[in-house]
């Protein structure tokens, strides 16, 4: 049994340790949100948040998580859509197909983190994940609008 701390709940799950992170959260756990895409860790559609950093969760064995604490699409906001970086991707309407979209938007949140101001040089570092719909001018404006959607206010309204 592998014990998985998942979007806040604990989860026990019966699978060898080298199965991929990927395959028991889609499906053992029925969280779907994380899709398949290279499966060798190349195009990101697989992105998650292990203690806040994207890790792509294809090639990651389930048991190498330890007491990690995981984040998938499911988990980012209770309505899924109310997260500073689930806003802007609206705003500015980056989801074509939409495949690579939960990916994109953790590895986003990851970026935001370490930097919450980035420059577009930092966006195009940080910002690997494959979309084939082409959509990153999209998702670079978008990072930049969440960017100053989580800024303070300094008290002004």
């Amino acid at each position: 049994m592998i014990q998985l701390d998942i979007n806040g709940k604990t989860h026990q799950v019966d699978a060898t340790p080298d199965t991929p992170l990927l395959w028991v959260i889609r499906e053992w756990l029925n969280m779907t949100g994380t899709k398949y895409g290279c499966g060798v860790a190349q195009c990101g559609a697989c992105t998650v948040l292990i203690d806040g950093v994207a890790v792509r969760s294809c090639s990651l064995p389930a048991s190498g998580v330890g007491a990690g604490k995981i984040t998938t699409i499911e988990g980012l906001s209770p309505d899924g859509l109310s997260h500073p970086v689930q806003v802007a991707w609206l705003q500015h309407e980056v989801p074509q197909c939409g495949y690579c979209q939960s990916g994109q938007i953790l590895a986003a949140v990851s970026l935001l983190k370490d930097k919450p101001k980035p420059t577009d040089a930092d966006i195009a570092e940080a910002m690997t994940n494959i979309c084939r719909c082409g959509t990153y001018q999209r998702v670079k404006a978008a990072i930049h609008t969440a960017a100053a959607l989580t800024q303070p206010t300094n008290g002004k309204a």
